[in-house]
């Protein structure tokens, strides 16, 4: 919803105003004064400011310059009555986006609100561009993967960034909710605003509060959503129904479903949380990525102990990509570590049969052999020390396209 700072020391006219505002999608934030106003402009300040010009105290025009000392392109409509005409148009003069002669209709109120509100989207998201050009794009940083399921969880957690709809991010143990949740929010419209990592087991009702106020204006993560107890779920879901809350994502390895038909989780909290959700899938439904993930992590832990990076071997992915990593990134990160310090990487375990291990870590060593070529086909196969022929079926077998790898 978008949102609208409306500001009148007459109560019968917010009152009003507000109204027309609410039927019409809008969000209002009322004040009464330039001090209560001034509160709630930002630089980030997500909508626009509707005043009136003659007010006790500071006036609107004192309020217009204080805006534009925040922020400069936010938009500011000034309400005035038939005598204050001329004095409006000093407002434009003076950076005001629009005036309004009260009493105004309905439809002249919301066609000029609409224009403003349409200018400030499009300067925010300008802005957001700008910073994702500045920083690069946090789903290619943070969320690392060359695997086709990466990609749909990179393209996934893009298009929630760009909406303000709270999310539920489900994965495995050591999946990494909280750093897609992290991705989520500096790809956002809001990644200036506050991000806060909160434990759901220690909410409370009476916590919970707290926390929303901490994150105002930006994104709540809550970690393990399942764990949170039935009187705070309650809190929780009229907290997320309530104007000014961030947006909140949640995290979770449990069945919420079961727990739902169970009895354990509030079934309104789960399907508002439902409704967008995002899945990481776990590392053995993503293989390739594994070496990719691995090199990441250990060239991590070399720069932060100081080390030398050591040389990975193709048997060393071949015994990380035996491996079902129950732990999925948390596990692969601890192996990245004890192979960064000099220690041996752990046994592959075998729940699957010879054959199906040497498909899986064939299919990943081509795929590996040509991410570091770059796609080039006839580097990969002098890598691995294979005829192109040879090469070239392999790839025809396990369904591998080598221009997907070209950079």
């Amino acid at each position: 919803m978008k949102r609208v700072l409306l500001v009148d020391d007459d109560a019968l006219v917010r009152e009003a105003l507000a109204q027309t505002l609410e039927l019409a999608g809008y969000r209002p934030t009322v004040a009464a004064s330039y001090i209560e106003a001034k509160d709630h402009i930002t630089p980030g300040f997500d909508g626009v400011v509707l005043s009136d010009i003659r007010m006790p105290g500071k006036d609107g025009f004192a309020l217009l310059e204080y805006a534009q000392q925040q922020d400069e392109e936010l938009p500011v409509i000034l309400l005035t009555g038939e005598a204050d005409i001329p004095m409006a148009v000093r407002g434009i003069a003076a950076g005001a986006f629009d005036f309004l002669e009260k009493p105004c209709a309905p439809k002249d109120l919301l066609a000029v609100v609409e224009k403003a509100s349409n200018t400030r989207a499009l300067v925010l998201e300008n802005r957001h561009l700008r910073r994702q050009v500045e920083a690069g794009d946090a789903a290619v940083r943070l969320l690392r993967g060359t695997s086709p399921q990466a990609e749909a969880v990179r393209a996934q957690a893009r298009a929630v960034a760009r909406t303000s709809a709270d999310v539920l991010v489900t994965g495995e143990a050591g999946a990494g909710t909280s750093k897609l949740a992290e991705v989520v929010h500096l790809l956002s419209v809001s990644s200036s605003k506050p991000f806060v990592k909160m434990p759901a087991a220690a909410q409370t009702p009476d916590t919970l509060p707290e926390a929303f106020g901490q994150a105002e204006g930006g994104t709540l993560f809550l970690d393990e959503i399942g764990a949170l107890s039935a009187a705070a779920q309650f809190t929780l879901l009229e907290l997320i129904d309530s104007a000014a809350a961030p947006r909140v994502v949640a995290g979770t390895y449990l069945d919420l479903a079961q727990a739902v038909a169970e009895g354990r989780f509030h079934p309104d909290l789960y399907y508002r949380l439902e409704a967008t959700r995002i899945r990481i899938p776990p590392l053995r439904e993503r293989r390739e990525d594994v070496p990719v993930l691995f090199r990441h992590y250990v060239s991590l832990a070399c720069e932060q102990a100081g080390l030398p990076e050591p040389e990975i071997s193709s048997d060393t992915e071949a015994r990380l990509l035996a491996q079902d990593w129950p732990g999925n990134a948390r596990s692969l990160m601890n192996s990245a570590m004890r192979f960064a310090m000099g220690l041996e990487a752990s046994e592959p375990e075998a729940e699957l049969g010879l054959a199906e291990q040497l498909a899986q870590v064939e299919r990943a060593l081509l795929i590996s052999a040509l991410q570091r070529r770059g796609g080039n086909a006839s580097d990969a196969a002098r890598d691995l020390k294979l005829p192109r022929k040879t090469f070239y079926d392999k790839l025809t077998r396990h369904g591998i396209r080598a221009e997907r790898y070209r950079h």
